[in-house]
This record gives structure tokens, C-alpha cells and sequence, in this order.
């Protein structure tokens, strides 16, 4: 495949999440459960990877769970974030990421998963994708790395300031 095909680019996009993740989870120790949280998260990111990076005409050998995002992965993203919410709500103000190395690294994680949405909304338009499901896990995983990021400062006492 060429390294300018847009299988490739999300792919290369999801790795660099998981990269992003591996940052945040060697600045740790992180608040209890995220780190198992973050490790989840780099293994969902393979499945999803292996999902982009498969043609649509193959897409009937993928398998739930190893190389296809499933709906119960995106419910269980959600689930989470509700968890961590409950713990620490969110800000309601835009915040300057970087209080601590770890919320730091799940921020930029969180961009870098907005990316490949981006790129992954694309293929879905053009039809490169056999269902949303993974659209929709990278989607809520956004958001999911937002939350950890806060409850993370929220864990260590050091809540980002306010962008004003």
C-alpha cells in the first residue's frame, strides 16, 4: 500500500496514539485504574488499526475484538468515562493541557485520536470502511482520553488553568 494512502495515514495516526499512550503510562504512576485504563486503550488501538488497515474487500475476515471494533468496545469507552466523571467532573471551561506529564501525554494522545477520526471519517465517506463501529470507538475515545487526562490532575491535585 502507499505511504500517502489514507489506510496507511490512519494507521500511522493510531500508532502514534498508542505511542502517546506508552508516554503517558512510563510518566507514571498514574491514578489508580487508569493505568490498566491506558493499557486497554493501546490494545483497543491495534484492533483498530488492524481494522483501518484492511481493505473493504477483505473486511469479511476480520474478527470481532482482534482486528474489528466491536459495539460492546465503544459501550465500554463510555462506561469508563462516566466512571471517571463521577470521580472527577469536568471542568466547564477550556483548559491549557500540561499540569503534569502524564495529563500532558493523555492530551496529546486525545489530538492525535482526533486526527485519525478525521482521516477515518474520510474513508467512511468514500466507503473504505465495512461498518462505523470503529469511527464510532475512535469518536468516544477522544473524549474518554479527555476525562482520563482530568481525572489524572485531578488525582495528583494539579487541575489544568483555564485557556482565559
Amino acid at each position: 500500500m502507499p505511504k500517502d494512502d489514507i489506510h496507511t495515514k490512519a494507521c500511522g495516526t493510531l500508532d502514534e496514539a498508542v505511542a502517546a499512550l506508552g508516554l503517558a503510562r512510563a510518566h507514571g504512576p498514574l491514578a489508580p485504574g487508569l493505568s490498566d485504563f491506558v493499557l486497554g486503550v493501546q490494545r483497543e488501538l491495534f484492533v483498530a488499526g488492524a481494522e483501518v488497515a484492511t481493505a473493504i474487500e477483505n473486511a469479511s475476515k476480520l474478527t470481532d475484538g482482534v482486528s474489528k471494533v466491536t459495539d460492546e468496545m465503544v459501550i465500554n469507552l463510555e462506561r469508563q468515562i462516566d466512571e471517571m466523571v463521577a470521580t472527577a467532573p469536568l471542568p466547564d471551561y477550556f483548559i491549557v493541557p500540561g499540569s503534569n506529564l502524564v495529563s500532558a501525554a493523555l492530551d496529546l494522545a486525545r489530538a492525535v485520536v482526533r486526527r485519525a477520526e478525521r482521516l477515518i471519517v474520510s474513508m467512511n465517506h468514500d466507503g473504505s470502511l465495512s461498518d462505523d463501529a470503529v469511527l464510532r470507538y475512535v469518536n468516544r475515545l477522544s473524549d474518554a482520553l479527555f476525562t482520563a487526562s482530568r481525572f489524572e490532575e485531578h488525582h495528583r491535585g494539579t487541575e489544568a488553568p483555564a485557556s482565559r
